[in-house]
């Protein structure tokens, strides 16, 4: 339960980062869609999304993202219940 609210965490967690409206985000955006996500900016929302979720990745998980979805699957594989 509560797969909602994680979702609107995970975009929460994005727009505060990414500097982004949270209405602009969708699951397609990723690294090369979203002009503040620098590396930087993605480190900072590695740190972000392993706080506010409890969890961690690794340098394999983090390689792969290229883009919202990606995040969500990683999150569902530790546990995270991310239903819309």
């Amino acid at each position: 339960c509560g797969g909602k609210i994680m979702s609107k965490k995970l975009y929460e967690i994005i727009s505060k980062v990414m500097k982004i409206d949270i209405s602009s985000i969708s699951d397609e955006l990723g690294p090369k869609t979203i002009e503040n996500w620098t590396s930087f900016n993605g480190y900072v929302l590695l740190n972000e999304l392993e706080t506010g979720f409890n969890v961690k990745f690794t340098i394999d998980e983090v390689i792969d993202v290229k883009n919202i979805i990606d995040i969500k699957r990683h999150l569902t594989n530790k546990g995270i219940k991310l239903d819309e």
